[in-house]
């Protein structure tokens, strides 16, 4: 077990603790452990490059680890009121997509190496940073204006065309 596995196995711990403060209106503490679930996911990632700690537990762990935090996020933000559900439903379905098409290649003895595309990158960044605005709203009444509309369509533009290129990049492995 490396740091940066322990790091990962820590965010996953605090998923169910953010979800349980944004059930009980507990904004402020769940916007902090965001937070610092967020930067975790950066240290990890940093520790294990720069000293050679990678690991294929790791490799599997992370990623398990960012859709745990960010479809609860997104599910709970939805179930309160503090984002549209069709947002969530984007983002869940997203996820869904993804793991029933790793699951599908599995099942039919063509197993594909998942790999992080630019795309997925900038999704997940504008993913986490929208759920860290709603978290923020509710938690210090921040109120950006129209800017929200922008960065919802922005995370469901991005979240439709990771979707996609993971989909094309699917399809062709599957054809080949």
């Amino acid at each position: 077990m490396t740091i940066p596995n322990l790091i990962t196995i820590a965010r996953l711990i605090i998923v169910p603790i953010v979800i349980v403060m944004i059930m009980q209106g507990r904004w402020v503490s769940a916007f902090v452990l965001f937070v610092i679930a967020g930067i975790s996911d950066g240290i990890d990632g940093f520790i294990a490059r720069r000293f050679n700690m990678q690991s294929e537990f790791g490799a599997y762990i992370d990623p398990l680890a960012d859709k745990a935090l960010l479809v609860s996020i997104y599910v709970t933000l939805a179930i309160v009121g503090a984002i549209p559900s069709w947002l969530a439903i984007v983002v869940v379905s997203r996820d869904a997509m993804i793991v029933s098409a790793v699951l599908l290649s599995w099942v039919m003895e063509r197993p594909v190496e998942i790999r992080p595309l630019l795309v997925s990158k900038l999704n997940t960044a504008a993913q986490i940073a929208f759920a860290a605005f709603a978290l923020a709203t509710n938690a210090f009444d921040v109120n950006l204006g129209g800017l929200e509309d922008i960065a919802m369509l922005t995370v469901a533009a991005l979240t439709v065309a990771s979707a996609s290129a993971y989909l094309a990049d699917w399809l062709r492995h599957m054809a080949a």
